[in-house]
């Protein structure tokens, strides 16, 4: 039988994922003796959650072996690069709560060495300089059912593709006219080992680079040599890759690279009602679908931090998913779920109206102003209690108060007791409405003076509680209630459909009259608040004194939930 301490162990290694197991079995063979990672984003866009979770687990794997983790930006490609994008990444990454200390590299820091590994491979009979166009380098390739074959260039003298290469670097030739081909196998199975090109011809300007440089490695050469030059030792990527990893290795070994990084596939995320290619969320932004790369109905980290989303609740969901080996999809619900939960702990309780209704008090004194205790968070008695303005004139909102109730109503009515929060039993003696429209302007109600604080002293019970905001003290603001950006699970998967047609119309509504507490009026931009019985909000970065902004996170409940039953 096992002691103790082996099922103990047996325990601990079966808690780990499949890369971790990896790593644990790599320190404990001698096979590494040390563990450094990489988060390698191209700079061509805004990181959005599924990067989130690689940046969590790439830096959190080095944390958790004391080793290392570098942020490299793989730029690679200068007609899609832009300084915006680095700065973006380099934002995000910290936001989330991981550094890169002094190790934040480029693979433009590698150009040159690069091309000498080019030069290498042509040397060692390994690459040679392809004239083919593009429409025939793909009808060589072949399909996946139909070996390729050899371009016509492929048996040139290694001298005369060392020249063409040298004349490519030169700038001699106009772009798509040379390429530079890796020589491995036009009959191979996998179609990335079918002679893939190494670097091709791009009169660009490089953001970092200039025009120094007028050829550029593909991705895929520059990628595996990059983490090699810079000592990783595992190499983490998306499922996508795996069947990249044959070519990853083949470049390292021909050209004698060792110790060699190993790359490792986990499953991207994939988020229900979520569209995760940056390519889509760039043509959502350039359509003016949404308001930038920072709309808080973009699945960008950028757009999750506005709606205010807490990287807490990022690394927590990140966390909770875990790490898999096989693609799926997680239900947005669950990211959700992890916000609300951490603003729960962290988030100050504040009372706002969003469709005021005003209510009198006939029996208050006109003059009166009260200073009403209410708690801060009540999951955090550390966070203490405020002062909130109390008078005769506030706002309730509209939706608290019906003159023909259905049963299960119980909120204020004609005749009915309810409970102000922190503040008084208020009972409504008369309704007002608009002479012409027939709406409800305003209530009248009374108020009985030994309930302050919420209770009654005869210990007399009512069933409802609403929030409410002093009409002589309140702020106004806008308040935008945003909700999912598409209304199908899967908008990217119809075959049959444009993912823009799911666009959800109702992913925006804005409400310009609201009245929130004065508590607010020197909230600074970013900050997370509980809007009582209504849902999680934050101050938008475009907030002032002067016109107060206010971004829905996520209301209290899934109302999503509500809506698949039906």
């Amino acid at each position: 039988m096992k002691n103790n301490n082996e099922n103990k162990a047996i325990d601990a290694r079966n808690s780990l994922n499949f890369i971790q197991n990896i790593i644990e079995e790599d320190l404990k063979t001698g096979k590494r003796t040390n563990v450094h990672t990489r988060f390698p984003p191209e700079p061509n866009g805004y990181l959005h959650i599924g990067h989130a979770k690689s940046i969590c687990l790439n830096f959190g794997l080095a944390k958790q072996y004391n080793g290392l983790c570098n942020l490299r930006f793989d730029d690679t490609n200068p007609t899609k690069e832009d300084v915006e994008y680095v700065e973006s990444i380099k934002e995000d990454v910290h936001w989330l709560g991981f550094d890169w200390d002094d190790r934040m590299y480029y693979a433009s820091d590698y150009f040159e060495k690069l091309y000498q590994y080019a030069v290498q491979l042509i040397k060692a009979g390994k690459a040679y300089v392809c004239e083919l166009s593009a429409e025939e380098i793909k009808e060589y390739k072949g399909t996946p059912t139909r070996q390729g074959k050899e371009s016509p260039y492929r048996n040139r003298s290694i001298d005369e593709n060392l020249l063409l290469f040298e004349q490519m670097r030169a700038g001699k030739f106009d772009e798509g006219t040379h390429l530079l081909r890796a020589k491995i196998d036009m009959s191979s199975p996998n179609m990335h080992m079918r002679d893939p090109a190494v670097y091709r011809m791009k009169k660009q300007n490089h953001h970092r680079t200039g025009d120094k440089w007028c050829i550029y490695p593909m991705y895929d050469f520059a990628h595996g040599l990059s983490d090699a030059i810079e000592g990783i030792t595992h190499s983490v990527c998306t499922l996508e890759f795996e069947v990249h990893r044959p070519l990853y290795d083949w470049f390292l070994k021909a050209l004698d690279i060792s110790p060699r990084p190993q790359q490792i596939e986990f499953a991207r995320l994939n988020l229900s009602y979520t569209i995760m290619s940056k390519r889509k969320l760039m043509e959502l932004v350039e359509g003016n679908y949404v308001d930038g790369w920072n709309d808080p109905r973009m699945p960008t980290v950028s757009g999750l931090r506005r709606r205010g989303y807490t990287a807490a609740s990022i690394r927590s969901f990140a966390n909770t998913i875990g790490v898999a080996k096989r693609n799926n999809v997680i239900d947005v619900a669950l990211l959700e779920h992890s916000v609300r939960e951490d603003l729960n702990k962290v988030a100050n309780r504040v009372m706002c109206v969003l469709n005021p209704l005003k209510v009198i008090i006939d029996n208050y004194p006109d003059d009166l102003v009260e200073e009403i205790d209410a708690i801060n968070n009540p999951e955090d008695a550390s966070k203490g209690s405020r002062k909130v303005p109390f008078s005769k004139e506030f706002y309730i909102e509209r939706d608290d108060f019906m003159e023909e109730p259905p049963k299960k109503f119980f909120r204020l009515t004609q005749g009915r007791e309810i409970r102000l929060r922190y503040a008084y039993y208020i009972t409504c003696v008369d309704v007002v409405k608009d002479k012409k429209t027939g709406e409800i302007i305003e209530l009248h109600c009374t108020y009985d003076p030994q309930t302050k604080g919420g209770s009654s002293p005869d210990g007399r019970k009512v069933k409802s509680t609403l929030h409410w905001v002093s009409a002589k003290h309140a702020l106004n603001a806008e308040v935008r209630l945003y909700d999912r950006l598409f209304f199908d699970e899967d908008p990217a998967g119809r075959k049959d459909a444009n993912f823009k047609d799911f666009l959800n119309k109702d992913s925006l509504t804005k409400l310009n009259n609201c009245k929130v507490e004065p508590s607010l009026k020197n909230a600074k931009n970013g900050t997370s608040f509980q809007f009582e019985r209504l849902g999680y909000f934050c101050i938008d970065i475009d907030s002032s004194p002067d016109n107060l902004l206010i971004n829905r996170t996520v209301a209290l409940r899934d109302s999503w939930a509500k809506i698949k039953k039906k």
